[in-house]
């Protein structure tokens, strides 16, 4: 009787609809206005730092959004300041490469565009070339991850 309730469970499991992966769910940028985690506050003098911020997917790296609301076309009095935080220690002269696209729900929209941040996580200024949510694939030092980032329209 013991395997017919394994069996069932084996079974149940097989048959469940897998979780959603972040490459396959919907683009929605998740901006964190809390403290910043443990790892990410290097450089902050307050003791609990709290600034715009979004996680990957992954847990490896952390987008700190000086320039938040992030904006497409980039505003004229301000830049899209993004400080990039890598939760482990990063490759030197590793630079941290970004591979955006552009999405609707699902779905891609328009072609996909490169960035490149020289030496690696660290300050950028990220421009792409259309409001909307931009799924991020990030490669750096050996490491990916990816996020979810959200450009408004410049008003």
């Amino acid at each position: 009787m013991r395997w017919v309730a394994s069996l069932i469970a084996v079974a149940a499991v097989a048959v469940a609809p897998a979780a959603a992966s972040p490459s396959t769910a919907p683009c929605h940028s998740v901006v964190h206005r809390g403290v910043l985690p443990t790892w990410a506050r290097t450089g902050f003098s307050a003791p609990r730092p709290r600034m715009p911020h979004v996680l990957g997917h992954g847990g490896d790296i952390a987008a700190l959004v000086f320039g938040y609301p992030l904006r497409s076309p980039p505003a004229k009095n301000r830049g899209n300041k993004i400080l990039w935080v890598s939760r482990r220690a990063v490759k030197p002269l590793s630079d941290l490469r970004i591979h955006a696209q552009r999405m609707d729900g699902r779905h891609r929209v328009g072609r996909p565009v490169t960035r490149v941040v020289v030496g690696g996580p660290g300050p950028s200024g990220i421009d792409l070339p259309a409001p909307g949510c931009w799924r991020l694939t990030l490669r750096w030092s050996g490491r990916t991850d990816e996020l979810d980032l959200q450009y408004a329209h410049r008003r």
